[in-house]
């Protein structure tokens, strides 16, 4: 009998600690990022590994640090990432910048779509990239209370929001220009890993 109880316990334990070693694989990294708005606290898909390791080589090289959210309409998506939004003069059209690189498509539909507070990456239109690659640096946030789901299969998203919607909410409202760009700077101040 107590044989039976010992070989019970054990097996409960290695379950417990092959459990353990499970959540610990798939759990995914969270950012911060802090903007003059608030902090928006995200979570990066493992299922996206190019998209996920490239985002948090950029977090660590601190390129994040003092870009603008130079593109926002409202109850759609806010957008992040242009290099050349970190010393943009008042007015200056932003969007075009990047790294010189882009990044493979890593759609994973139909688990991962554009939900409200998604995290995806930004690209160039089909004319001159039929592949759909990805930015290397700009990024978006969908503000849309029913998603996007239009941009399913065709922008790769790669995380999610998991607190500080509100704030991206409030980027959102912000009033903006002809080019969208909102008129009040809306400023990243840091990037940084949880």
């Amino acid at each position: 009998m107590i044989k039976r109880l010992l070989t019970l316990f054990c097996c409960a334990v290695l379950a417990g600690v092959a459990t353990a070693q499970d959540s610990v694989a798939t759990a995914r990294t969270e950012v911060v990022i802090e903007t003059t708005e608030g902090n928006i606290r995200i979570a990066l898909y493992n299922e996206t590994p190019v998209h996920r390791d490239n985002f948090l080589r950029l977090v660590d090289e601190h390129y994040y640090d003092s870009l603008l959210f130079h593109r926002v309409i409202r109850n759609f998506m806010i957008q992040a990432g242009d290099p050349d939004s970190r010393h943009a003069e008042p007015g200056d059209e932003l969007g075009n910048g990047d790294l010189g690189y882009t990044l493979e498509p890593e759609f994973r539909t139909p688990q991962i779509v554009h939900r409200y507070g998604s995290v995806a990456a930004a690209r160039e239109d089909d004319d001159v990239n039929p592949e759909h690659r990805s930015s290397a640096c700009q990024f978006y946030i969908v503000t849309r209370r029913r998603g996007t789901p239009h941009l399913d299969g065709l922008y790769t998203v790669f995380g999610e929001v998991v607190e500080g919607m509100d704030v991206a909410d409030r980027i959102q409202r912000h009033i903006t220009d002809d080019n969208d760009r909102p008129v009040y700077d809306v400023r990243i101040v840091r990037v940084r890993r949880e």
